[in-house]
């Protein structure tokens, strides 16, 4: 959700912090502000809505200074307001905030209660207010810190300025990723590392409980315990250039294109082209005594893991439960010894799957994680990392991280398979060639992006939607539901096509649009006599399917959307790409933010 980024510099900040927050504006753009120190003045400038909004805030009243923090904000608590935006400050403390402050309720009516007033609804001011009110006791600020974080409950990241010290700021972290960036003389904290991109590329991760006081040139980190502590310094390897449009509209566009190229870069890490076969990396585990599969996830990386479910079961015959990560402890799950516990994740940190990752943990299963962000706290936490190599994802509807978290999980499904003696040499060998086989196939069924582009204002008036898929198509129908759903606001269900008649075609008429996932073979004589009952009943239907299919039941169509014919195991892949696009035109037809869709945020790191 959130970002934050700070600054302890030699030369302004101000712009800087900006470009900053610009790089993290997927991560929510209700609000933003910034907050520097300077002369024994804590300056603050914020504004509501767009960063631009804030950019023409400080042309008009700007924030001099060589220290500062900055934030741009997805709302949790309290709407969208200028008095809601971070950062929120007291007379003698501002800071920012990346999470949630579950016991704010009390705590604020304890603070209310000793005379402190408030001015906006947040979580976050109560933190402002707890340090200030030891501040103004006349403690240091470290031992304000020290006296304050422990009585806070939830998951947050804090940066925190202070008036009558302009030379070091104060970031803390529970259950939200923060990051400390070294510089030429100067130190920086940060979300991520995408945030620090342009000014360095030496990061440490904080852990778990970490507070860190950063100077100019120089941190300081202590863990929860306050004890001091060495956290290792990397290169983040994190381009300034991944987060630019290039000759694409939008960066949704741009990653929808760029899926080629990072599959390919995926699979290169799974599969060794030579000898044909999948490569994991090292496990201090058997996995070939793994005896049932938990999948836990949430959204786009939720329906990964049904097309997942199909593999595992079909490849390697070991039985796979797969939840929702935010109803997944609700449930009290049971968990059998020896099970393996697969966490599918971009950010590696969202916060309801990373709480159901420790919850397996603490009850003895093995845990996988496959994450776009080695470096993220469920890769940190697990007994196997399977990273994705997706680059950066600024869209905040997720397209190339799915198809690499696909790519992944083929890998994987054909390796159990093969430990598990379900597949031989040589039928692994042909798994492989099909992966290898996915890239190309991605390119081709990009080039029809024009004729997708071209049908989109069919579909653009529709006030509801239907998806329809079967097997491994059918999670593809859920996702190109979400998809449309997430950026043009159209109303979209997907479905099993066979549930079809089980309710949702008393729905059916001419006003709405019907997408069939249909790839020719053992199913699609199934599928297409669902069309058939959509079609008796004036539906309008798109259908998606190779040459062999649209030849065959293509005709009467609304519109029909040709894809290279493919083997069934990478069909998920190729398959995503006609839904990613349809949404993205038909957002583009009704002229709505493609990149940053209203109420939503890249990485949710509340429950």
């Amino acid at each position: 959700m959130c970002g934050i980024i700070g600054i302890v510099g030699k030369e302004e900040v101000a712009d800087r912090l900006v470009d900053g927050l610009r790089r993290m504006e997927y991560r929510g753009y209700d609000s933003a502000g910034v907050c520097t120190v300077q002369d024994g003045q804590l300056i603050r400038r914020r504004a509501e809505g767009k960063l631009n909004n804030l950019v023409k805030e400080l042309i008009g009243n700007p924030a001099p200074g060589l220290i500062g923090i900055a934030h741009t904000r997805w709302a949790t608590h309290g709407a969208p307001t200028t008095s809601n935006a971070h950062p929120h400050a007291t007379g003698e403390v501002a800071l920012v905030h990346n999470g949630i402050i579950e016991n704010f309720k009390s705590l604020r009516d304890e603070l209310t209660a000793r005379g402190r007033t408030f001015e906006s609804e947040t979580d976050t001011e109560v933190v402002a207010h707890l340090v200030s009110e030891q501040v103004e006791a006349g403690k240091s600020p470290t031992e304000a810190v020290k006296a304050v974080l422990p009585i806070l409950r939830g998951a947050f990241a804090l940066a925190i300025a202070f008036r009558q010290n302009p030379d070091f700021l104060i970031g803390a972290r529970l259950g939200s990723p923060l990051v400390v960036g070294y510089g030429d003389g100067e130190t920086y904290l940060g979300s991520d590392a995408l945030a620090l991109a342009p000014l360095t590329q030496k990061i440490a991760y904080l852990e778990e409980g970490d507070w860190v006081i950063v100077r100019a040139g120089q941190a300081e980190i202590f863990d929860k315990d306050n004890q001091p502590v060495m956290r290792p310094i990397t290169t983040s390897g994190v381009s300034a250039a991944a987060v630019e449009k290039g000759k694409y509209r939008h960066f949704m566009q741009k990653e929808i294109f760029e899926q080629p190229t990072v599959v390919a870069q995926t699979l290169s890490s799974y599969i060794r082209p030579l000898e044909q076969t999948v490569a994991l990396p090292q496990m201090d585990f058997d996995l070939a005594s793994v005896k049932r599969i938990t999948i836990v996830a949430c959204g786009t990386s939720f329906y990964a893991g049904m097309v997942a479910k199909y593999w595992f079961e079909t490849f390697a015959r070991v039985p796979v439960d797969i939840d929702v990560a935010s109803e997944f402890r609700y449930r009290d799950p049971v968990l059998e010894e020896g099970g393996l516990a697969l966490f599918i994740s971009q950010s590696g940190e969202t916060a309801d799957t990373l709480a159901a990752l420790r919850h397996c943990k603490e009850r003895g299963q093995t845990i996988a994680v496959v994450v776009n962000v080695p470096t993220s706290s469920m890769a940190r936490e697990a007994d196997l990392l399977l990273p994705t190599h997706a680059g950066p994802e600024i869209g905040v509807a997720s397209t190339k991280a799915f198809t690499c978290q696909l790519a992944v999980l083929a890998a994987l499904a054909a390796h159990l398979a093969l430990v598990k003696g379900k597949l031989s040499e040589e039928e692994e060998r042909d798994v492989v060639r099909h992966l290898i086989e996915a890239p190309a196939a991605l390119n081709a069924a990009l080039a029809h992006d024009e004729d997708i582009a071209a049908m989109a204002h069919l579909i653009a008036p529709a006030r509801d939607v239907l998806y329809l898929g079967r097997g491994p198509d059918y999670p593809l129908a859920l996702e190109g539901a979400l998809k449309l759903k997430e950026i043009s606001y159209i109303h979209a269900e997907g479905y099993a096509s066979g549930e079809m008649k089980h309710g949702p075609i008393a729905l059916i008429d001419e006003a709405v649009p019907v997408i069939v996932l249909a790839p020719s073979g053992p199913l699609f004589e199934k599928t297409v006599s669902n069309m058939q009952e959509v079609r008796a009943r004036g539906g309008k239907i798109v259908l998606v399917s190779d040459a062999e299919g649209l030849a065959e039941a293509g005709e009467g169509c609304l519109a029909t959307i040709e894809m290279p014919k493919v083997h069934p195991l990478i069909a998920p892949l190729v398959y995503a790409v006609p839904v990613q696009l349809l949404a993205y035109h038909v957002a583009c037809a009704k002229g709505t933010d493609v990149d940053q869709p209203r109420n939503l945020a890249k990485s949710v790191t509340v429950e």
